[in-house]
């Protein structure tokens, strides 16, 4: 049998001629596609802020699918194989519909249904218009030409002129802010990477990995010299941007995909494949180091001549590549292929050059990680490529994924958890207190979605695909590079390759491109005839009203979803500059008439009932905000931020018990969430202690068995992580803070267990805390008011850092806050403990103390807390420094509530001092850590 290289698909007969209706529809989905990566490359961050470009996106595929229906409905027909998939691929969706019945988050997977109902529309259109030769290849060539454009996007603001890249999408993305596409270049532990458009460095990498072989191809199959220098021209700056990334699993999956599409072409084919990327990859690495370092610079300081400098390293090497990879097609490339037409026919003879590269592509990645060959490289790159090993953090962390992953599917084995199943889950099953809202494998996270059935669904309709075009590409007897698919099954094969390492398919753009490959490669494919019967009139008119019918259902759907993010949004907006209650609840309120279980239009709805609740105890509100979060957590039963709020409700209507049971209810979601268990400790201390004071022996019991529980969980947990391996790192902190050590070394210590309480104390107190741990006193009162003063004092630094940062930089350094906030709750709490055993007339607290208290409880934002505690450590002498500083904070609390002043007290520290008027407003304007 002969071998060969390609397919000639037949042209389908459904439309023999290109109207001006379908004109409209090409236009449109290329405009679309233009439209549609600078959006964040429509990411799916399961959030408000990044909502709206998607459903935008659901409701142009959803017309564009109608329009298909329209132009089609006379020439439709279910005649052969490839008709059928325009059915099959409704099963997509389908699986997700099912997997709502299950789902972990509502809001998430119906998120999903309507992506994929997306995917699923932009499959059939794509199966039928890429039939027609002159549709396919505009269709290639505008792929081709915003992939380019993405491309030079992210150099631009690599190099400096990030003013030029956000001017020119500026109108239509609405990610440029004050002209600046937002981190299109980022910063993290490895420095500055190239993201682009995608803001998130592997995925365009996965990107930049396809479109470099989607170069070569179109290189090479050229037949006009401006077609083979412009393809040519832009490898250098693929390879480039690649390097830039800095991402590991780009660069180990180039090879394995560069080998498997190597095995599709002919031997003279392969050569020029390899001749073509030797070259291009020369030209790259000889000015790499060049661009890195300009990058650098001018992302540091503003440089226009480096910047230039850049872009002429940049040019040239593109100049001299396209030259070379000129000369190579037009001297080598026609004298190759007729040498090996001979050889080209033996079998096996495509496998040749393959193994060969293969031992190159090892070669070169030994000499480039495990020796000091690399040294090539710019210092970042080198350091990122020393760093391929099985035993770095990266490859430890996915393969915890993968495992917690597996966990996930065996609880909902058949229809899934559905769409976000994983970010609402994860930390349910997690290994260690890693972050990870993705899973880092496409196919892991689909078959946690949709369970078994989907994803035996799924995998079976892009493997039959797979299958038919590879089949009858090595059928074909004559070769049409332009016509046979082979474009479309490079980025498809790329893409879902790499997307085994990554979450590539949560940016739906990705996914757009997956899709468009399955339905090129469909197109082109093998594909027999149906029976008959199939093509009845039922069948096809029926097939027609209902994808209608599910498109007209979905666009309703996603513009009720776009009206109600943007209700969201302007409430959000509002608030910035105004505290009316009414008129930031009443977009809040139409939000959720087009979507009642909205989780972030809850929340915030949520949040100012309990804070107008807190602010003028009127019931109402607090009944309102009730519901609403009773009707969110229906949808959302694993949203923390929904539970917090309840909790946060119930605290401020007294019922103590209804947050500690929040707690303990949940705290199987959140095993490795430090805080979670940092709460239930305290909270079952506490009550435990009011148990006592009661004499409430069974509650007592059930309280301080759930602390130590909850400490025991910590201590293990500890334990566990000890175990990890060494390049493994164990993600959110983990131990024995000082709230719980002070809790349930307290419970140890009601107990009778002294000496258990004293280890408590000194697991917990550690670092600056570590001196009180060891004291003989523990308990005492001179042991509680000196912990509270510690408490404020390493506070107090932190909170002055932050604000002046915040003053500053206008940032939030939400680290500094968070260590400034847990020194202060950690003196509250033990305020609070001090003052659920007031019947123990041994302890008093210190003025300073009760100064520090309240300092802390106001700095937090608990202004009502902290005017009890101010006024009832306020003595008549107002003399004394300590009891006028008491009096300047619970006057300055009083202000911030905008409660009556206290005159009496306001009087008496004035006659002390008329400069405390000034420190009064001073206090009451500091701005709280949220």
């Amino acid at each position: 049998m002969q071998p060969v290289y390609g397919k000639k698909s037949t042209p389908s007969s459904n439309v023999e001629k290109t109207s001006f209706s379908l004109w409209v529809l090409v236009i449109g989905f290329v405009l679309f596609f233009a439209w549609a990566p600078f959006q964040v490359g429509l990411f799916n961050g399961q959030l408000a802020n990044y909502e709206k470009p998607i459903y935008k996106s659901v409701v142009i595929g959803s017309l564009m699918l109608i329009v298909w229906a329209g132009i089609y409905y006379k020439k439709f027909q279910l005649k052969d194989q490839r008709d059928l998939l325009a059915l099959s691929v409704f099963l997509l969706p389908l699986t997700y519909f099912l997997s709502l019945f299950a789902a972990a988050s509502h809001y998430m997977a119906v998120n999903m249904l309507l992506i994929q109902s997306m995917y699923a529309a932009i499959f059939i259109i794509m199966l039928y218009l890429l039939q027609q030769k002159l549709v396919n290849r505009i269709i290639q060539a505008a792929i081709l030409i915003v992939a380019y454009l993405i491309v030079w996007f992210g150099l631009l603001n690599w190099l400096g002129a990030w003013n030029v890249a956000g001017g020119a999408v500026g109108l239509f993305s609405e990610t440029v802010e004050s002209g600046k596409y937002l981190d299109a270049v980022m910063t993290d532990s490895n420095g500055l990477r190239l993201t682009s458009v995608f803001q998130y460095a592997n995925t365009y990498a996965a990107f930049l990995m396809a479109f470099l072989f989607v170069a070569l191809f179109a290189l090479i199959r050229s037949k006009k010299w401006y077609l083979t220098v412009a393809h040519s021209f832009m490898l250098v700056p693929i390879m480039i941007s690649l390097l830039l990334t800095l991402s590991r699993g780009g660069l180990v999956m180039l090879p394995v995909v560069f080998v498997l599409l190597l095995l599709f072409q002919k031997p003279s084919r392969q050569i020029l494949w390899i001749i073509h990327l030797i070259i291009a990859a020369a030209a790259s690495l000889a000015v790499i180091s060049k661009i890195t370092s300009t990058g650098k610079h001018v992302a540091a300081v503003s440089d226009p001549s480096a910047a230039v400098e850049g872009w002429s390293w940049l040019i040239i090497a593109c100049i001299v590549t396209s030259a070379a990879c000129w000369s190579v097609q037009r001297f080598v490339a026609a004298a190759l292929e007729k040498r090996l037409e001979n050889g080209s026919t033996r079998k096996s003879a495509n496998l040749w050059l393959p193994v060969g590269a293969t031992v190159l592509v090892a070669a070169a990645a030994w000499l480039l990680i495990g020796t000091s060959a690399r040294s090539i490289l710019p210092a970042n790159i080198e350091t990122r490529l020393e760093n391929i090993n099985f035993q770095q953090h990266s490859v430890l962390e996915r393969i915890t994924f993968y495992r917690d992953a597996f966990k996930v599917a065996k609880d909902y084995p058949v229809l899934g958890a559905g769409g976000g199943g994983w970010a609402a889950l994860y930390e349910k099953y997690q290994n260690n207190p890693y972050v990870s809202r993705q899973a880092h494998n496409f196919f892991l996270q689909y078959l946690i979605e949709v369970g078994i059935l989907g994803f035996i669904v799924f995998m079976g309709f892009i493997l039959y695909v797979f299958y038919k075009y590879i089949k009858g590409y090595i059928k074909q007897s004559k070769t049409n590079d332009v016509d046979n698919g082979f474009f479309y099954l490079i980025i498809a094969l790329s893409i879902l390759l790499h997307s085994v390492l990554d979450f590539n398919m949560s940016y739906i753009f990705m996914g757009i491109l997956v899709f468009i490959g399955l339905a090129g490669m469909a197109a082109a494919m093998e594909s027999k005839p149906l029976p008959v019967k199939w093509n009845s009139p039922g069948l096809r008119y029926g097939y027609l009203a209902v994808t209608c019918a599910a498109a007209l259902l979905i666009f309703i759907i996603s513009l009720g979803n776009i009206s109600s993010g943007n209700g969201l949004a302007k409430a959000r907006a509002i608030a910035r500059y105004s505290n009316s209650y009414d008129e930031i609840k009443t977009p809040l309120v139409k939000a959720l008439k087009n979507r009642p279980g909205h989780p972030e239009t809850i929340i915030m709805l949520a949040s100012l009932d309990n804070q107008v609740y807190r602010q003028t105890k009127d019931e109402q509100y607090a009944n309102e905000s009730l519901t609403l979060l009773q009707r969110g957590l229906k949808d959302e039963p694993n949203n923390k931020q929904l539970l917090k709020l309840q909790i946060n409700l119930y605290d401020l209507l007294g019922k103590s018990d209804d947050a500690y049971a929040v707690y303990r209810d949940n705290q199987d979601k959140y095993i490795w969430d430090i805080d979670w268990y940092e709460q239930l400790t305290i909270r079952a201390s506490g009550l435990g202690v009011q148990a006592l004071l009661e004499q409430d022996e069974a509650n007592k019991q059930e309280y301080f068995h759930t602390s130590l529980s909850a400490y025991q969980h910590v201590v293990d947990g500890i334990g566990f992580l000890q175990t990890l391996p060494s390049g493994q790192l164990q993600g959110r902190p983990f131990s024995v803070t000082p709230l719980i050590a002070l809790s349930t070394g307290k419970v140890k210590q009601i107990t009778g267990d002294a000496e258990a309480a004293k280890s408590i104390i000194q697991s917990g107190f550690t670092g600056s805390y570590a001196d009180l741990a060891g004291r003989d006193d523990l308990w005492s009162t001179g042991w509680y008011n000196d912990l509270i003063v510690r408490t404020y004092e390493l506070g107090q630094p932190l909170y002055t850092e932050w604000l002046n940062i915040l003053n500053t930089q206008g940032f939030d350094n939400t680290e500094i806050a968070a260590n400034a906030k847990a020194n202060f709750n950690t003196g509250t709490e033990t305020y609070n403990q001090v003052m659920r055993e007031t019947n123990d007339q041994t302890i008093s607290l210190s003025t300073a103390a009760t100064l520090a208290v309240g300092k802390m409880q106001i700095l937090t934002g608990n202004v009502q807390s902290a005017v009890d505690t101010l006024k009832g450590g306020l003595s008549e002498n107002y003399s004394d420094a300590v009891n006028r500083e008491i009096a300047r904070w619970y006057l300055a609390g009083l202000k911030k509530m905008n409660s009556t002043l206290d005159q009496n007290v306001y009087n008496k520290l004035i006659a002390a001092d008329a400069q405390e008027a000034a420190m009064i407003d001073q206090v009451a304007g500091m701005t709280p850590i949220s």
